[in-house]
Protein backbone atom coordinates (compact mmCIF):
# COMPACT_ATOMS: atom_id res chain seq x y z
CA UNK A 1 0.00 0.00 0.00
CA UNK A 2 1.83 3.36 -0.96
CA UNK A 3 1.68 6.20 1.24
CA UNK A 4 -0.38 9.18 0.96
CA UNK A 5 -0.57 12.32 2.29
CA UNK A 6 -3.77 11.03 4.33
CA UNK A 7 -1.58 8.33 5.61
CA UNK A 8 1.74 9.38 6.17
CA UNK A 9 3.42 8.59 9.23
CA UNK A 10 2.89 11.08 11.55
CA UNK A 11 5.15 11.86 14.80
CA UNK A 12 3.05 10.45 17.36
CA UNK A 13 1.43 7.74 14.24
CA UNK A 14 5.65 6.96 14.74
CA UNK A 15 5.02 6.74 18.08
CA UNK A 16 2.25 4.91 18.45
CA UNK A 17 3.14 2.22 16.27
CA UNK A 18 6.67 1.96 18.37
CA UNK A 19 4.78 1.63 21.61
CA UNK A 20 4.52 -1.93 21.32
CA UNK A 21 7.79 -3.77 22.25
CA UNK A 22 6.78 -6.74 19.50
CA UNK A 23 6.48 -4.45 16.63
CA UNK A 24 9.68 -1.97 17.77
CA UNK A 25 11.53 -5.55 18.18
CA UNK A 26 10.44 -6.57 14.42
CA UNK A 27 11.84 -3.24 13.06
CA UNK A 28 15.13 -3.88 15.24
CA UNK A 29 15.84 -7.37 13.98
CA UNK A 30 15.07 -6.52 9.98
CA UNK A 31 17.77 -3.95 10.34
CA UNK A 32 20.09 -6.76 10.09
CA UNK A 33 18.44 -7.76 7.21
CA UNK A 34 15.68 -9.91 5.23
CA UNK A 35 13.84 -12.83 7.59
CA UNK A 36 10.54 -14.96 7.55
CA UNK A 37 8.03 -14.93 10.03
CA UNK A 38 9.36 -17.77 11.91
CA UNK A 39 12.74 -16.38 11.99
CA UNK A 40 11.82 -13.06 13.24
CA UNK A 41 8.95 -14.76 15.47
CA UNK A 42 11.87 -17.25 16.98
CA UNK A 43 14.42 -14.11 17.48
CA UNK A 44 11.41 -12.09 19.11
CA UNK A 45 10.58 -15.13 21.46
CA UNK A 46 14.68 -15.69 22.44
CA UNK A 47 14.76 -11.91 23.55
CA UNK A 48 11.38 -12.36 25.49
CA UNK A 49 12.57 -15.27 27.90
CA UNK A 50 16.03 -14.71 27.04
CA UNK A 51 16.06 -18.35 26.31
CA UNK A 52 17.46 -20.43 23.10
CA UNK A 53 15.54 -21.99 21.97
CA UNK A 54 12.57 -20.40 23.69
CA UNK A 55 9.52 -21.86 24.70
CA UNK A 56 7.21 -23.51 22.31
CA UNK A 57 4.46 -21.93 23.60
CA UNK A 58 6.18 -18.21 23.30
CA UNK A 59 7.36 -19.01 19.85
CA UNK A 60 3.55 -19.68 18.98
CA UNK A 61 2.39 -16.13 20.54
CA UNK A 62 5.02 -14.26 18.95
CA UNK A 63 4.03 -15.70 15.05
CA UNK A 64 0.50 -15.29 15.37
CA UNK A 65 0.59 -12.20 16.68
CA UNK A 66 2.84 -11.26 13.87
CA UNK A 67 1.37 -12.89 11.74
CA UNK A 68 -2.39 -11.35 12.28
CA UNK A 69 -1.41 -8.25 13.74
CA UNK A 70 1.89 -6.46 13.76
CA UNK A 71 3.01 -7.27 10.50
CA UNK A 72 -0.27 -6.53 8.62
CA UNK A 73 0.00 -2.85 10.73
CA UNK A 74 3.75 -2.23 9.40
CA UNK A 75 3.06 -3.30 5.97
CA UNK A 76 0.13 -1.33 5.80
CA UNK A 77 1.72 2.04 7.17
CA UNK A 78 4.86 0.90 4.89
CA UNK A 79 7.89 0.39 7.59
CA UNK A 80 7.73 -3.48 6.14
CA UNK A 81 7.05 -5.03 3.06
CA UNK A 82 5.69 -8.50 3.65
CA UNK A 83 5.14 -11.35 0.98
CA UNK A 84 2.25 -13.35 2.57
CA UNK A 85 3.31 -16.41 -0.26
CA UNK A 86 6.63 -16.81 1.16
CA UNK A 87 6.29 -15.30 4.90
CA UNK A 88 9.35 -13.01 4.08
CA UNK A 89 9.64 -9.89 5.92
CA UNK A 90 12.03 -7.30 5.15
CA UNK A 91 12.30 -3.16 6.09
CA UNK A 92 10.36 -0.81 3.36
CA UNK A 93 12.64 1.78 1.96
CA UNK A 94 10.16 4.50 2.78
CA UNK A 95 8.70 5.01 5.68
CA UNK A 96 11.93 4.76 7.70
CA UNK A 97 11.05 4.86 11.46
CA UNK A 98 14.41 3.48 13.24
CA UNK A 99 15.19 7.15 13.29
CA UNK A 100 12.86 7.17 15.85
CA UNK A 101 14.75 4.07 17.90
CA UNK A 102 17.37 4.26 19.95
CA UNK A 103 18.30 0.95 21.30
CA UNK A 104 20.42 1.59 24.66
CA UNK A 105 21.28 -1.49 26.26
CA UNK A 106 20.11 -1.45 30.16
CA UNK A 107 22.71 0.85 32.13
CA UNK A 108 24.27 2.19 29.13
CA UNK A 109 24.50 5.87 28.32
CA UNK A 110 22.18 6.67 25.33
CA UNK A 111 23.26 8.74 22.68
CA UNK A 112 21.24 12.05 23.61
CA UNK A 113 22.66 11.33 27.49
CA UNK A 114 26.17 11.23 26.51
CA UNK A 115 25.96 14.32 24.87
CA UNK A 116 24.39 16.20 27.56
CA UNK A 117 27.37 15.08 29.59
CA UNK A 118 29.99 15.61 27.13
CA UNK A 119 28.08 19.46 26.83
CA UNK A 120 27.56 19.76 30.88
CA UNK A 121 31.73 18.82 31.34
CA UNK A 122 32.44 21.54 28.76
CA UNK A 123 30.51 24.08 30.56
CA UNK A 124 31.78 23.11 33.48
CA UNK A 125 35.45 23.20 32.22
CA UNK A 126 34.78 26.98 30.91
CA UNK A 127 33.59 28.07 34.24
CA UNK A 128 36.63 26.33 36.05
CA UNK A 129 38.86 28.49 33.62
CA UNK A 130 36.49 31.74 34.38
CA UNK A 131 36.97 31.69 38.06
CA UNK A 132 40.76 30.70 37.57
CA UNK A 133 41.03 27.18 39.02
CA UNK A 134 44.68 26.16 39.03
CA UNK A 135 45.28 23.35 37.00
CA UNK A 136 42.42 23.90 34.56
CA UNK A 137 42.98 27.56 34.15
CA UNK A 138 46.72 26.50 33.54
CA UNK A 139 45.57 24.59 30.28
CA UNK A 140 43.42 27.40 28.67
CA UNK A 141 40.24 27.91 27.12
CA UNK A 142 40.68 27.48 23.88
CA UNK A 143 42.67 24.26 24.30
CA UNK A 144 39.80 22.80 26.68
CA UNK A 145 37.08 23.91 24.22
CA UNK A 146 39.25 22.78 21.37
CA UNK A 147 39.33 19.35 23.45
CA UNK A 148 35.65 18.80 23.93
CA UNK A 149 34.71 20.19 19.87
CA UNK A 150 37.01 17.20 19.34
CA UNK A 151 35.46 15.00 21.29
CA UNK A 152 32.10 15.70 20.13
CA UNK A 153 33.03 15.41 16.55
CA UNK A 154 34.56 11.98 16.94
CA UNK A 155 31.50 10.50 18.72
CA UNK A 156 29.37 12.15 16.33
CA UNK A 157 31.20 10.60 13.76
CA UNK A 158 31.41 7.29 15.58
CA UNK A 159 28.23 7.16 15.83
CA UNK A 160 26.80 8.00 12.24
CA UNK A 161 29.28 4.97 11.55
CA UNK A 162 28.03 2.79 13.91
CA UNK A 163 24.01 3.34 13.04
CA UNK A 164 25.15 2.44 9.13
CA UNK A 165 26.47 -1.05 9.88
Amino acid sequence: MATSPDTELSETRIHEVLSNDRRRMAIEFLQDGNMTLRELAERIAEAETGESPPPRNIRQSAYVSLQQTHIPKLDELDIVEYDEQSKEVSLAEAGDVTVYMEVVPEGELSWSEFYATLSALGLVLMVAVAVDVPLISSVGASILAALVFAIIGGSSLYQRWSQER
